[in-house]
């Protein structure tokens, strides 16, 4: 009998929250359609401020996604020995860093000989030349000067031909790897391996055909680039005067700040630099990016909720002007209902869920326009624009929260009504 009653009392305030529930919701159909247009002009703040915030932070997500995608699709285990350091700002000292010598071939053979937490190096220095087949000519084209390493270091995709042989690599045989673009302009609907290029004045042979790319966030690409030895580049233009790097890939299991702690160490050494002297080299790692970029978005969420902010505030008065006429309304069935036993808080509630239904209907709609536009974005533009299930969560979050605050006092008023004087109402 004991166990029966506990069992009996916890079942009944389920029951009563099921009740209040299910009566909130009817009413909150019921308002909706009895009063169309009042109640659709009431709920177009919501729509609207919902609609602003997540679409905002939808698009910023996409393109933040893309961003991070194309920093990452060059490694996060790697590191760049440069001479400049990858940042900006004001008070970037740039007239200090000029003076600084360019990474070289006799460093990277040294960085390969004595280190130990890299798997592999790899030199690249770029430099823009026009490639030619007899009459046509593709101008400013991205020669990037590599050693054999590269392919390890930052891998890259072949649609058809071959890398670098570590004898053409070593010897600088006029070898080159070109971009989709560049063979579609000098050798349409034609295969470009076997063929020769001119480029630096000289015939080069064509062996590698890079995969299509087309054009990342950044608006770059491999598709208008080509990959040479720098064995050979080094015998026709000065490298040292083209912005050259070490990239340096981690072992399994190194991190990389051990890898710097290492390197540092080495190139101070290699350029024989006193202890208290300053590094004359900079150690760049795409983290360096990607922090940079998580200051840009907190400032573009901060900006989305301002933008949307205004429009859900508007929301909410919408939303508590429809409860003070939903509580006018039914002020005499407010009395019956406390005069049959209803207690304050069962009416408190009951005006709270259906405020909160009503913010969150409009809240949907808002989510909907947003589905809706991400869908034709992603189908008729190449960017790939995604409502993420955390912003459809925090859409209805956030309605059901404005719902919640708009229509307490409303709720609170009702649920203070005297009973007698509620039932003597004639609205």
């Amino acid at each position: 009998m004991f166990t029966f009653t506990i069992q009996k009392n916890a079942i009944r305030p389920m029951l009563l929250i099921i009740r209040l529930i299910n009566e909130s919701f009817r009413f909150a159909i019921v308002a909706l359609f009895v009063n169309k247009v009042r109640t659709i002009l009431s709920l177009l703040g919501i729509t609207i401020g919902i609609f602003s915030i997540i679409s905002v932070f939808s698009v910023f997500d996409s393109l933040e996604k893309a961003i991070r995608d194309d920093i990452n699709s060059l490694g996060d285990d790697v590191l760049f020995i440069q001479k400049w350091p990858w940042m900006s700002g004001s008070d970037y000292p740039w007239w200090k860093y000029w003076q600084r010598p360019e990474a070289s071939m006799n460093e990277l053979n040294e960085l390969e000989k004595r280190s130990n937490s890299a798997q592999a190096f790899a030199f690249m220095s770029g430099t823009s030349r026009n490639i030619s087949h007899l009459s046509t000519t593709v101008e400013s084209v991205s020669i990037n000067a590599v050693s054999h390493d590269f392919a390890e270091v930052m891998p890259f995709d072949l649609e058809s031909g071959r890398y670098f042989t570590a004898q053409e690599s070593q010897s600088g045989r006029n070898v080159i790897i070109i971009g989709a673009e560049v063979a579609e302009s000098l050798f349409p609907n034609s295969d470009p391996i076997g063929k020769t290029v001119k480029v630096f004045g000289l015939r080069m042979d064509v062996i590698g055909l890079m995969k299509k790319q087309g054009e990342n966030i950044f608006g770059n690409s491999n598709d208008k680039s080509a990959i040479v030895p720098v064995n050979f580049a080094r015998n026709v233009i000065d490298i040292r005067d083209r912005g050259a790097s070490i990239v340096a890939k981690a072992r399994q299991g190194v991190t990389n700040d051990a890898m710097r702690d290492e390197l540092t160490g080495i190139m101070r050494s290699i350029r024989k630099l006193k202890p208290a002297a300053e590094d004359n080299f900079a150690i760049n790692e795409m983290d360096i990016i990607n922090k940079s970029f998580d200051q840009l978005f907190g400032v573009i969420a901060v900006v989305g909720w301002i933008i949307g902010g205004f429009s859900l505030l508007v929301g909410g008065f919408g939303i508590a002007n429809i409860m003070f006429v939903s509580v006018k309304e039914r002020t005499s069935q407010i009395g019956i209902q406390k005069s049959l036993g209803a207690k304050n808080y069962f009416i408190l509630l009951q005006f709270l869920f259906e405020a909160i239904f009503l913010s969150i209907m409009g809240g949907i709609v808002g989510l909907l326009i947003v589905l809706i536009i991400s869908l034709l974005v992603s189908n008729l533009t190449s960017f790939v624009l995604i409502l993420s299930m955390k912003n459809i969560l925090l859409g209805l979050i956030v309605s059901g929260i404005i719902g919640l605050f708009s229509g307490f006092i409303p709720a609170w008023t009702a649920s203070r009504l005297d009973p007698v004087e509620a039932m003597r109402s004639n609205f």
